[in-house]
């Protein structure tokens, strides 16, 4: 962020590519104790129960837990004595809780707009609250196309969702099989990558 007063983390990657787990431990080394984990999860079956008790249990007991399928920004906000390090686990459940609601799914626009609406108020909370947030994200656009067109407006809102945070993000990490990846200090913007090609160009 610009203000330099906090910061925002997104930490990305695939199904247990060791996302949640590097997330967890990047706040307690910062946080310590004072950690307030954010879980967007609800548990619609068995399988979705058994996954947030193990989450649960791999949290220490210290951490502050709020549960917030959505507007998570503005239960945030709403927070009086709130830890000055966040970890939201995950955009990704997030962004298909948007989906799930009436309107979404026969209304792609009405959707992408409702994504955002959450991102910029995390990122809002994050400012004005001079917070470190971490939040955890799936990396799905790497896979086949899905079959269906609601899975194919998941990835696309999901892949928006993470492209717009990145932006505005100090640090960026991919994890692949349990290593990170410093995606923003690798990266090279379109300008630095237009000096390196442009030596290649053909006179006309």
């Amino acid at each position: 962020m610009s203000d330099g007063s906090g910061s925002i983390t997104l930490v990305l990657g695939g199904v247990r590519s060791g996302k949640s787990r590097f997330a967890q431990d990047l706040v307690a080394a910062v946080g310590g104790e004072q950690v307030t984990f954010v879980a967007t999860a609800h548990a619609g079956d068995q399988e979705m129960s058994d996954r947030i008790e193990h989450h649960q249990q791999s949290r220490p007991a210290s951490w502050t837990t709020i549960e917030s399928p959505l507007n998570v920004g503005r239960r945030l906000a709403a927070v009086e004595q709130l830890s000055p390090v966040v970890l939201l686990d995950c955009l990704t459940l997030l962004v298909s809780n948007v989906l799930c609601q009436p309107d979404c799914p026969e209304d792609q626009e009405l959707c992408q707009q409702q994504v955002l609406d959450e991102v910029n108020a995390l990122i809002q909370v994050a400012q004005q609250r001079s917070l470190h947030l971490v939040i955890v994200s799936g990396e799905v656009g790497s896979g086949i196309v899905p079959e269906h067109r609601l899975g194919r407006l998941f990835r696309d809102l999901l892949g928006f969702a993470n492209q717009h945070l990145a932006a505005v993000s100090d640090r960026v990490y991919l994890l692949v099989a349990g290593q990170a990846i410093d995606v923003k200090q690798i990266g090279v913007s379109v300008e630095d990558a237009a000096r390196q090609v442009a030596p290649l160009k053909v006179q006309s």
